[in-house]
């Protein structure tokens, strides 16, 4: 059985007072805080104050949907929250100012340069918005990537960063929106169905709430695409992204500009590209989020031979309808303490698997042997209240045993042949026994720089 080398000892350095954890923090809180406070002040300028509040009690409708949508999609690997707040305030607070900021200023310059007010609306809403609004919500996508690269490991975890950061941008733009035309209906005197207010919540929140996402996932996938290719090739993981920020760019670009192709372009569009682009974006993360299940049935077994986990673990733990049932069975009986202790141990097996997966591709880094210790250091501390319960998953969840079969009906035509059972199972002796294998699996050849290690043993003298 290999062992685990010792942990790598580094050296002491020393550190500037702006590299220290708390005074970045504390610099990225500042810069979110400001953009608030002034985005806040020319929303409410431009909409006045019972516009500001009416787009707002409207805009927020369907931001709870859309932050479960893509915390849905993040079930198998979650990641932190504070990740996802931060890319929500992003959204909200700093690209939305830079994008208001730079593209008034944009159309002001070309309007004096061409003398054409009405031109340099259409080009500034077709060329200018979509250029500066998705280079400001990349931003997010792209710190995240760099600063915490341990939590981003594939197209969801990118589609979920750019998802909850346009979701943001967008909660913003439309509390804009729906006050400007609050404020219109105001001097108008239009009220009901027939208001400006109803037409912008129809088109902005019924029909369209996940335009922006949509635009802007396009980069989360290049960077998601990015993530998941060797570290070798440092020109593909450069270029997947900006191409990706390209189609974002070129998508919002062309919903812009849907109003200028005639009274139905808006509708041509959304039927002809939104609505395809939105199903085939939706069937590709789901893609994804299965074969993220996938990789941690393929990746765990070997953690399995070396002692860290039992042998129904990597089929419970490669389900999402076990896991649901292993944490509801430890909130029966451990209350929301072992709900918790069972999802922050399924977490770390995942994030184990994933690691595992990035050594074996050569993108693991120099710092694997200490972050897999610390994964397996937490299954090892939960394993007394979750695998008991990811145990009865499995066997709930496990095919039900088939029909025995007389022996007249072989070789009639009518019988079915022997059955042979998956790697994780043996023949049932119950229909929902467990179904344990008890053949070892030896680590492969590719794993062997990577093969883990055991787990530690009990001491001698304590029981």
């Amino acid at each position: 059985m290999a062992t685990c080398p010792p942990c790598p000892i580094r050296p002491h350095r020393h550190t500037h007072w702006w590299q220290r954890p708390w005074v970045r923090y504390g610099a990225l809180i500042t810069l979110l805080a400001l953009s608030g406070l002034v985005i806040l002040a020319l929303v409410r300028e431009q909409t006045g104050t019972r516009g500001f509040l009416v787009g707002l009690g409207l805009a927020v409708l369907p931001v709870p949907l859309l932050v479960a949508a893509f915390r849905w999609l993040d079930r198998v690997d979650p990641g932190p929250w504070r990740n996802l707040v931060f890319c929500f305030a992003w959204g909200a607070c700093a690209a939305a100012l830079i994008a208001i900021v730079a593209n008034s200023f944009a159309t002001r310059w070309i309007a004096t340069a061409t003398a054409d007010p009405a031109s340099a609306d259409t080009l500034g809403a077709t060329v200018i918005a979509p250029v500066v609004e998705e280079s400001a919500k990349a931003a997010a996508v792209l710190l995240v990537f760099l600063f915490r690269r341990r939590d981003f490991n594939g197209i969801v975890d990118g589609v979920v960063v750019a998802g909850i950061t346009a979701t943001g941008f967008a909660f913003t733009e439309n509390i804009l929106y729906l006050g400007n035309a609050f404020g219109t209906d105001q001097l108008t005197g239009d009220r009901g169905i027939a208001s400006v207010t109803a037409a912008t919540f129809f088109v902005r929140v019924v029909m369209s709430p996940f335009a922006h996402p949509l635009f802007t996932v396009l980069t989360g996938i290049g960077f998601g695409i990015a993530a998941l290719s060797p570290g070798r090739h440092h020109l593909r993981r450069s270029l997947l992204p900006l191409a990706g920020l390209l189609l974002a760019m070129g998508m919002h670009a062309l919903w812009n500009g849907s109003a200028a192709f005639g009274d139905y372009g808006f509708f041509a569009v959304y039927a002809a590209f939104m609505v395809p682009a939105f199903g085939l974006l939706t069937w590709l993360v789901v893609w994804s989020r299965q074969r993220e299940l996938r990789t941690v049935r393929a990746e765990l077994p070997a953690y399995v031979a070396a002692g860290w986990l039992t042998p129904a673990e990597p089929y419970a733990l490669g389900s999402m309808r076990a896991r649901r049932i292993a944490r509801r069975i430890a909130r029966q009986h451990a209350g929301k303490e072992g709900a918790r202790a069972v999802a922050r141990y399924e977490a770390c097996a995942t994030s184990v698997a994933f690691l595992r997966q990035r050594g074996r591709r050569g993108r693991a880094g120099a710092g694997f042997t200490v972050r897999e210790r610390e994964l397996l250091d937490a299954l090892w501390h939960l394993r007394g209240v979750a695998r008991p319960a990811l145990e009865y998953a499995a066997r709930a969840t496990a095919p039900p045993a088939p029909r025995p079969v007389p022996l007249w009906a072989y070789g009639h035509g009518y019988g079915y042949g022997p059955v042979t059972y998956g790697p994780y199972f043996q023949p049932p002796h119950g229909p929902y026994a467990p179904r344990h294998s008890q053949a070892t699996y030896a680590p492969h050849p590719r794993y062997a720089p990577y093969a883990p290690c055991p787990p530690p043993r009990p001491h001698p003298h304590r029981p």
